[in-house]
């Protein structure tokens, strides 16, 4: 059985000083003057990874609906995103102190203005908006916990009534999720500007969760499996990951393309008003490097076999993903809050910050738990996949 996981003083200290340099980047970012592009790097960061985590939560709980096998052994580390939810709740906290410099909506003189903001005001409303973020955070952190404690208590007393228990949650978890990951990203993103939407934006952003979330759970599967942890992790298992990642590319170009082409031909301006800074401005570049990073290369990077059994190369992957998701959501938000269209000290600092948060609570998580769910009842089915 694989040993526990040991955290060391140099991990901690290598990620509080990335947390530090985020901190530092913020707080120059609004002595500046960058105080929209401060805040819009907090959304846009704080976005990121409470996707990873709620994709990553999302695919743990496929696994335990679906019944899958192959995957019971590794359960720990999406599990382990569970608790960065956690931590987002608080860090989406800050943002509720800029929300006049990202959201036109919140300015009431504005809204009295505007008669379409005028008509969406009984839901584009402070307090509403508010009461909508503690509700989807209190359903997401206590459907994640409950399956994190019935799994450990299955390591305690084994039989199958935790297993039954987990598949139920999961079930509740992921229709729970649809509806409410899509309310949040409406909230979050898509109402930076109140006056366009798109049936189809909920969705797509739902599957950048899904697809990324599960390409940071192969990365760090990865990781641990080089420092000596997880040594079951064949070439099989890391084919069926890769599998999950080719078709969630597939789906992600599908989504993007489809709602691209619906509002390129039915040309209306209250829809095509989103593509035209993306398309014919300085974003021009960014907005086809979003589809080749997050579709084309994937796809036809996976196309070969072989590369989806080489953890090298899947690592290689995941860090193209991970400025795919970047791009995309920078694409979503900063045309709409910044004037102009550059990559400063703002981006990256506060990146590097925010993935030294996600990670030293991910792996802080983990080495609180035996990294292998001991009792699962297809862990031998997992040990053996591929035999």
């Amino acid at each position: 059985m694989d040993n526990k996981l040991q955290v060391g003083a140099k991990f901690n200290i290598a990620m509080i000083v990335l947390i530090v340099v985020g901190l530092v980047t913020v707080i120059a970012g609004f002595m500046t003057g960058e105080a929209t592009r401060t805040w819009a790097n907090l959304l846009l960061n704080n976005y990121y990874f409470l996707a990873i985590a709620i994709g990553g939560t999302f695919w743990l709980a496929i696994q335990a609906i679906t019944q899958s096998g192959w995957s019971s052994a590794f359960v720990r580390v999406p599990q382990a995103f569970s608790i960065y939810i956690i931590v987002s709740f608080f860090l989406f906290m800050i943002l509720f102190l800029g929300l006049h410099d990202l959201y036109h909506w919140t300015h009431k003189e504005v809204v009295m203005e505007d008669p379409i903001l005028l008509h969406k005001e009984p839901y584009l409303n402070i307090p509403f908006f508010t009461i909508r973020y503690v509700l989807f955070f209190a359903l997401w952190i206590y459907l994640t916990q409950r399956i994190r404690k019935l799994s450990l208590k299955e390591d305690e007393l084994g039989g199958t009534k935790f297993f039954e228990k987990i598949e139920f949650t999961s079930k509740v978890y992921i229709f729970v999720l649809a509806i409410t990951f899509s309310l949040f990203s409406f909230d979050w993103l898509m109402s930076l500007d109140p006056h366009w939407y798109s049936t189809i934006y909920a969705i797509k952003k739902f599957i950048m969760a899904f697809y990324h979330g599960t390409s940071i759970i192969i990365a760090i599967l990865i990781i641990l499996n080089k420092m000596g942890h997880f040594p079951m992790l064949n070439k099989m298992h890391m084919a069926d990951f890769s599998r999950w990642l080719l078709v969630l590319s597939m789906i992600w170009g599908y989504m993007w393309l489809s709602q691209y082409l619906l509002i390129w031909y039915a040309n209306i301006p209250e829809e095509t008003v989103y593509y035209v800074p993306r398309t014919m401005g300085e974003y021009k570049n960014y907005f086809y490097s979003e589809l080749i990073i997050n579709w084309l290369f994937p796809f036809l990077y996976l196309m070969w076999n072989r590369v989806g059994k080489n953890k090298n190369a899947m690592l290689f992957l995941v860090l193209v993903l991970m400025v795919g998701q970047w791009v995309e959501l920078y694409m979503s938000i900063m045309p709409n809050t910044i004037e102009s269209h550059s990559i400063t000290y703002i981006e990256v600092g506060t990146f590097i910050g925010f993935t030294g948060i996600f990670t030293l609570v991910v792996f802080w998580s983990l080495s609180r738990v035996p990294l292998i769910a001991r009792n699962h009842p297809y862990l031998e089915e997992s040990i053996n996949h591929g035999h």
